[in-house]
């Protein structure tokens, strides 16, 4: 079965009203093509990192009145959830579909995993120009990383390191009108090719998580 990328109409979702209208057509047009391409990621990533990897799709089931202006699928180690874990994300907001490394807030050992990537800041020098970081996973704001010089990233470090609710997202950013969403076979490649960039840091955060 070839997979199935994603439309214009897929991003189109976040401009429908209401919390329950917005959602279903979340959970019938959106969640169909992560399980998809989820079940291709994690069965990569975790031939890659050489433990079992499991995939977790958003459900957005705390939300009671506002619709979610984004939604994701998420891959970690841990089966049973990924928000205090380092993960892999994709995931998509109105004018954009993002693929990262996150660290959210939830993470407990955000501080550890912060000093230890301020040791190796090598681990972001081999990071292709295209990538991006964004500091807080609920905006779209983010900075390519070839805006950043050293002292920035250390300050977003340190910031992680030091603010209970800070953030540190790594990764790349597709418009929707970019041709490799439209075939998913294609996209599952671009996305494994960026997880694969980001292992190291992965790598690392998991040592000290």
């Amino acid at each position: 079965m070839s997979l199935k990328g994603f439309t214009q109409a897929d991003f189109d979702v976040f401009t429908i009203d209401g919390l329950e209208e917005r959602m279903k057509a979340i959970q019938t047009q959106i969640q169909p093509t992560f399980k998809q391409l989820g079940d291709t990621l994690t069965n990569d990533l975790a031939i890659l990192l050489g433990n079992e990897m499991y995939l977790h799709i958003a459900k957005h089931a705390r939300r009671k009145v506002n619709p979610p202006k984004d939604t994701w699928m998420a891959v970690c180690h841990d089966k049973r959830g990924y928000k205090k874990h380092p993960h892999f994300q994709l995931g998509l907001f109105d004018d954009h579909l993002f693929i990262w490394f996150a660290l959210i807030y939830e993470a407990p050992n955000k501080s550890s995993i912060a000093s230890a990537l301020l040791e190796d800041l090598d681990l972001f020098s081999t990071l292709p120009t295209d990538f991006v970081i964004s500091l807080d996973h609920m905006k779209k704001d983010a900075t390519a990383i070839g805006d950043k010089n050293a002292d920035d990233l250390k300050a977003d470090l340190v910031r992680l390191r030091d603010v209970k609710k800070a953030e540190f997202l790594v990764g790349r950013h597709l418009k929707p009108n970019d041709p490799l969403l439209k075939d998913g076979q294609t996209l599952v490649e671009f996305t494994k090719e960026t997880y694969e960039q980001l292992l190291p840091i992965y790598q690392k955060a998991m040592q000290h998580s």
